[in-house]
């Protein structure tokens, strides 16, 4: 999963030298050959409804949502990404492993099925 960013907090002082100065690293995606993809469908909490879900990406949320985009499309079905979670609907895990592969990421099937 994607790390989360740090909220950041106004702090007020009455100390004059006081600086609040405080940088937050942005994370790093990583190279696709780095990333361990996990590919599993779920049916859980969507009425029996199948979906194909990638976990294990890590990197910001911008490079998160373009991968989903890119899936979604050559796969020609909806999603979404949510919390570090790619959400494609449908029982499309072989071809979205393909797919991951030909792109150079680790991914492997996860799940039951």
């Amino acid at each position: 999963m994607a790390k989360k960013k740090k909220d950041k907090y106004i702090v007020y002082s009455t100390n004059s030298e006081y600086s609040q100065e405080e940088e937050f690293e942005e994370e790093k995606t990583l190279l696709p050959e780095e990333q361990e993809l996990k590919v599993w469908i779920d049916r859980k909490q969507r009425k029996g409804k199948a979906v194909t879900l990638v976990t294990g990406f890590v990197g910001t949320e911008d490079d998160l949502k373009e991968l989903g985009k890119e899936l979604k499309s050559k796969c020609g079905v909806g999603g979404s990404t949510k919390q570090g979670e790619i959400i494609i609907q449908g029982e499309v895990r072989e071809k979205v492993l393909e797919l991951l592969k030909k792109m150079g990421y680790q991914a492997k099937k996860s799940g039951e099925n």
